[in-house]
């Protein structure tokens, strides 16, 4: 097994963060191409990606780009989840609350 930085098939093997940097940088006119608001939006998925460096690490994928994604569906879903449990929290207050407040409460 080879550590970063050593070479491998004739080329050095980067750290994924540096890769991961490396996909930032390119991606910087696509960037400026967009809207200022939609700008912070593509900084927080990298911001994202950024948060599963270390599995990056592991994954030693052939094309980064989909570690980098994998990474930001990764805290996309956990987001839905959360969401998705407040919503039915929320739901659950509401049924409660309009089941006490119904004058026809009693009658159920």
């Amino acid at each position: 097994m080879q550590g970063h930085g050593e070479r491998s098939m004739g080329r050095t093997v980067l750290p994924f963060s540096q890769v991961l940097e490396q996909e930032v940088q390119e991606w910087r006119k696509f960037r400026r191409g967009l809207r200022k608001e939609d700008q912070q939006f593509l900084d927080r998925l990298f911001e994202e990606a950024r948060l599963h460096v270390q599995a990056g690490v592991y994954a030693s994928r052939p094309w980064p780009f989909e570690t980098i994604l994998v990474s930001i569906l990764i805290e996309h879903e956990k987001a839905l989840v959360e969401l998705r449990s407040k919503l039915r929290e929320l739901e659950e207050k509401e049924r409660r609350t309009s089941g006490l407040l119904s004058p026809q409460a009693g009658e159920r």
